[in-house]
C-alpha cells in the first residue's frame, strides 16, 4: 500500500470541508490545486488577492489567457458571473472580513495554531504577500503543506522557530499524511492517510498528538465541479 496522499488527494480533502456558499481565498502553491478538485453540486466562490472573484480551475491546454492569472502567476479561468478588479478592492474584501475561509501553505504550524509562512528567518528572501492580511481577515484559516520539510524536519511543531505570520489563527491542517486541528498543547488527528499509523505519525510530528480519527474514502472518487 502506498503511504500518504498525493497533492490532488490532499487538496480534495480540503475542498470537501468547504461549506456550500463559502467565499474562499486560495494561497500560492499547493492551495491552488483546490480550484481543480472542488466538489460538484454546491457553489463555492474563489477569491485571489491579485483581484479575482469567481475564479475557476486551470484552463484546458491551449485555452489559457496570460492576462488572467492568480496570485501565484498561474493561468486560471473565470466562471460565469466572475469578475476582476483593483488590487486595493481585493484587499478591502480581505481586511473587511468578507472571506469565510483562506487556505494557505506553511513553513511551520504550532499546536496552538501559530503560523509561519512568509520567512524562514535564515537569510532567504521573505515573501509576505497577503498572508498576514488573510491570516487576520478570513474567518477560518486552513493550511495545506507537506508533513516534513525537504530535509526531513517536522513542519508541525510545539512552538514556532521561524517568524510568525499570525498567532493562534490556524483551524485545520491538511498534510500528505494526516488531517489535524491545532488544540493548544497538542494536535488532534482527524484523518490519517493510507499506510500511516499512529506511531509513524507521532514519530514525524514535533508536538503531542491526540487521536480522534474518522474513516476516509479516496476523496477523488467523489464528483468534481468541473
Amino acid at each position: 500500500m502506498a503511504t500518504g496522499w498525493t497533492l490532488n488527494q490532499t487538496a480534495a480533502l480540503a475542498a470537501r470541508d468547504i461549506p456550500d456558499g463559502a467565499y474562499v481565498n486560495l494561497g500560492i502553491g499547493r492551495p491552488e490545486c483546490v480550484a481543480d478538485v472542488l466538489p460538484g453540486g454546491i457553489e463555492i466562490v474563489l477569491h485571489s488577492e491579485n483581484g479575482i472573484l469567481g475564479m475557476g480551475p486551470r484552463p484546458a491546454a491551449g485555452t489559457d489567457d496570460r492576462d488572467l492569472i492568480n496570485a501565484g502567476k498561474k493561468s486560471v479561468s473565470l466562471l460565469a458571473g466572475g469578475s476582476y478588479f483593483h488590487h486595493a478592492d481585493s484587499f478591502g474584501m480581505i481586511r473587511g472580513g468578507h472571506l469565510d475561509i483562506c487556505i494557505m501553505g506553511a513553513f511551520e504550524v504550532s499546536a496552538s495554531g501559530d503560523l509561519a509562512n512568509w520567512s524562514t528567518g535564515q537569510g532567504g528572501v521573505p515573501g509576505v504577500g497577503g498572508a498576514m492580511d488573510l491570516a487576520l481577515g478570513a474567518r477560518s484559516v486552513r493550511i495545506i503543506c507537506t508533513h516534513l520539510t525537504h530535509d526531513g524536519r517536522p513542519k508541525l511543531v510545539d512552538a514556532l522557530t521561524m517568524p510568525a505570520t499570525g498567532r493562534g489563527i490556524v483551524h485545520r491542517i491538511y498534510t500528505d499524511l494526516a488531517v489535524l486541528d491545532p488544540a493548544g498543547e497538542a494536535f488532534i488527528v482527524r484523518k490519517m492517510a493510507p499506510g500511516v499509523d499512529a506511531a509513524a505519525l507521532a514519530a514525524v510530528t514535533g508536538a503531542p498528538l491526540v487521536f480522534h480519527v474518522s474513516p476516509v474514502t479516496d476523496p477523488l472518487t467523489l464528483p468534481l465541479r468541473n
